[in-house]
């Protein structure tokens, strides 16, 4: 026994040093990032990875992947967390701050936390970024589109399909708002059966005409075919059919926000060179430099002096278009979802 644990021991003391031999980048001070791919990625690279090197020579080895918190607890559980920060979305950061594995931040070395737009901040990752389900129509098709969430409720002033995501959270919120409940009202009165009875009530009235969206690429497909006169769709989606050359249009009126936050996953090689990368990630006009590639709002209200004019129309989070928004309470369906999932599938089914 006692020959056996000593050869353990002097196996792990070369695990110890096998990083130094087999990665010299590390020695040199790298920090392995981790996101979402794709055009979001893109535009952290440009305006956070690259900026960062240069002003720190701290090189950013990026991972990607598509938000599955399985694939950041298979890290940690295997005692050798190699992903230094990871960008992760809402429901994710309350199961991990849940489940203990996203280090603590110390906001003292971040920045003032009524900076953040409210329901932004948490005890174990920092808000970065805010998009948007709105309304959106086909200005093309429909010059004098739908101004506020009542519309997409007015099937006589707007007859024809409207698109929805296959989702009782967001809809539900839509429902209520449309129906006169005030944004800071909306989740106390999801709390209570009436006010569920009431939502799926206001639901109903457009029941016959709702076709149903599962991933966000169909949302601006279904304003082209003309399938749908309107949906529901997120920002980012809308700005890239406008890219590529639709007129499709935003209706900012009682949009719903949701954020995405960097955490430190638990067992980090260097908490403070993870926490260093953030509080830069974060700096107010790091974050106006992402709205240059991506229509994704600063998290930051001081922020919005730096974004450019010609960008700030296509933010959420710009002080024209946040006239009367609801933040979507993620611990609300945290805690409600799998009860309220089952009853919109009843529902659905009906």
């Amino acid at each position: 026994m006692g020959h056996h644990s000593t050869g353990r021991i002097f196996a792990l003391s070369l695990l110890a040093l096998a990083p130094l031999c087999a990665r010299p980048a590390l020695a040199q001070g790298a920090l392995s990032v981790m996101s979402f791919g794709g055009a979001y990625q893109e535009a952290q690279r440009k305006a956070v990875f690259e900026t960062y090197a240069a002003s720190t020579g701290t090189k950013i080895d990026e991972q990607e992947y598509g938000g599955e918190i399985a694939k950041i607890k298979a890290m940690i559980e295997s005692g050798n967390t190699t992903v230094d920060v990871v960008d992760v979305d809402a429901p994710t950061l309350l199961q991990g701050c849940d489940e203990g594995i996203f280090e603590k931040i110390d906001w003292s070395a971040i920045g003032p936390k009524e900076d953040w737009i409210a329901g932004t901040t948490s005890e174990c990752g920092v808000g970065t970024i805010v998009y948007a389900t709105t309304l959106a129509y086909d200005g093309a098709k429909l010059p004098n589109g739908p101004s506020t969430i009542k519309d997409l409720f007015d099937t006589k002033k707007f007859p024809g399909k409207r698109g929805l995501w296959k989702n009782p959270a967001t809809n539900l919120e839509f429902a209520l708002l449309a129906d006169g409940v005030p944004a800071d009202k909306v989740y106390a009165t999801l709390s209570t059966p009436e006010g569920v009875d009431r939502a799926f009530a206001k639901l109903g009235t457009i029941k016959d005409s709702i076709v149903w969206w599962e991933a966000g690429a169909q949302a601006p497909q279904l304003l082209a075919s003309g399938e749908v006169v309107m949906t529901t769709a997120w920002n980012g989606r809308i700005y890239n059919a406008n890219k590529e050359g639709k007129d499709f249009r935003i209706v900012w009126d009682n949009q719903i926000l949701d954020s995405n936050y960097w955490v430190i996953p638990k067992g980090a090689k260097n908490p403070d060179a993870s926490l260093a990368f953030i509080k830069y990630a974060v700096e107010p006009k790091v974050l106006a430099g992402i709205t240059k590639y991506i229509p994704y709002g600063p998290v930051r209200k001081s922020s919005a002096e730096f974004v450019a004019p010609a960008d700030a129309k296509n933010l959420p989070t710009s002080p024209q278009n946040l006239t009367v928004s609801l933040t979507l309470d993620n611990a609300f369906w945290a805690d409600n979802g799998d009860e309220i999932r089952k009853r919109f599938t009843t529902w659905l089914a009906q």
